[in-house]
């Protein structure tokens, strides 16, 4: 991911030095563990967890002839280490220290998007509680529905953030995962207990069967339960740049002393984080679909899935990670406007009461499709000749002759819409 999007705490779990820097602690494990079976010297495991480092730009250059990155590394730790490197990586393959150093990995850079998650929710929560009572026009189609509240919108995200943060948790537990078998999973030359050791030491959770390779429907799980969290905040941001739209203006992202909205036109305010949150979720979705086709390997393994990893892990989660705090920084400092939300609300003249209007003829006694018709020939005047709603409304026999001017006119109440607000919003503890 390019530097613009990345946040350090993020990235630097992405660097090729603290990759290395988490597979040297995996050798270290390993090392010590044998040393606890009394499978090596116990003197060989503390001089090498003494010894043992790397410098990267050696580690490259002697990559360059062995072109392979993993025995490149360990010529270089054996440069420091000295006689006792003989012991390092005993009976271990590359994929059993690549995979258990990405778990690792994996398991850090959900651990930064689970807090951001919970971070978002508590604004969401916030603000839900804040406009629990600031009426709103829902719209369905794009089209004017009936009244809702803005605390209920957000309260929503509030809840679908939180299948998220389950979906999240799942695949962490699934790929916080080592392997420490051997070349095809069946620990030929290695102590199976030095990997429940190791994994231990390390947080993570032995796979109960590998082949070379820990199974890549695990991180196919991560990636794609990245995507669908992407996918959350590009819903939200897309309601964020409707709502800033010139024709609608109910809300609109904080506008920064100095900012400039465009080169050419110094009246712009331009939804620019939202639309940049709906493009980088294209990545994450995308990014999703090659680690679904990472699953289908060659018999106990092949390569082709790690040259994909090395983009779309890093990639995805620097991307979920920044976008994930840059909605939280909208919610929080996001312009609302009340009055435009209740001149919208008012923007149909009553068209949007005409299905209290229709269940109030039908609790006479009249027949629903009747009622809908009548009510209906009222709302077409208004919607393509501009007639007036009510007063057509009250002036229409059929519907005169069930329903009082009072009756009508308590029809026309946003307020009756949002009787279950209170009772909704505390489903969420507001």
């Amino acid at each position: 991911m390019i530097e613009r999007y990345t946040n350090p705490e993020m990235g630097n779990i992405w660097t090729l030095q603290h990759e290395f820097e988490v597979m040297l602690d995996v050798e270290i494990a390993a090392c010590e563990a044998m040393a606890e079976l009394g499978q090596i010297p116990m003197e060989a495991a503390k001089n090498i967890r003494a010894k043992a480092k790397f410098d990267l730009p050696r580690v490259k250059e002697i990559e360059k002839v062995t072109n392979h990155d993993i025995i490149a590394f360990l010529t270089n730790v054996a440069e420091y280490v000295g006689d006792d490197s003989k012991y390092i990586h005993k009976g271990l393959t590359s994929s059993d220290v690549k995979d258990t150093a990405l778990g690792i990995m994996m398991k850090k850079s959900a651990d930064l998007i689970i807090a951001d998650i919970k971070k978002l929710r508590e604004v969401l929560l916030r603000r839900a509680d804040e406009h629990r009572h600031t009426p709103c026009i829902g719209r369905t189609h794009g089209i004017h529905a009936e009244p809702m509240t803005l605390g209920l919108k957000f309260a929503l995200w509030y809840s679908e953030l939180g299948r998220d943060l389950k979906r999240i948790e799942n695949a962490r537990e699934n790929i916080a995962v080592g392997k420490l078998s051997g070349a095809v999973g069946t620990y030929s030359n290695i102590d199976p207990r030095i990997e429940e050791l190791v994994c231990k030491k390390l947080g993570l959770t032995p796979v109960p069967l590998a082949t070379q390779v820990v199974q890549r429907d695990r991180h196919a799980e991560y990636m794609t339960m990245l995507a669908i969290t992407s996918s959350s905040l590009e819903r939200f941001a897309t309601e964020v740049r409707n709502w800033q739209r010139t024709d609608i203006r109910e809300a609109e992202e904080y506008f920064s002393p100095g900012q400039k909205g465009s080169s050419a036109m110094p009246h712009k305010r331009n939804p620019i984080t939202c639309e940049r949150i709906s493009g980088m979720a294209r990545l994450v979705r995308g990014n999703a679909l090659a680690a679904l086709e990472d699953i289908t390997l060659w018999h106990e393994r092949d390569i082709s899935h790690s040259s994909v990893e090395r983009v779309i892990l890093p990639d995805s989660t620097i991307n979920v990670d920044y976008c994930l705090r840059k909605f939280t920084d909208i919610i929080d400092k996001l312009l609302v406007y009340p009055d435009a939300m209740m001149d919208n609300l008012n923007k149909t003249g009553g068209l949007i009461y005409s299905q209290r209007l229709m269940l109030a003829v039908v609790s006479k006694g009249v027949l629903r499709e009747d009622a809908y018709k009548w009510v209906q020939r009222n709302a077409m005047k208004r919607w393509m000749a501009g007639e007036d709603f009510r007063t057509n409304i009250e002036n229409d026999p059929d519907i005169s002759k069930y329903l009082t001017k009072e009756e009508i006119d308590n029809c026309f109440d946003y307020k009756w819409f949002l009787r279950h607000i209170d009772m909704i919003l505390s489903r969420f503890g507001i």
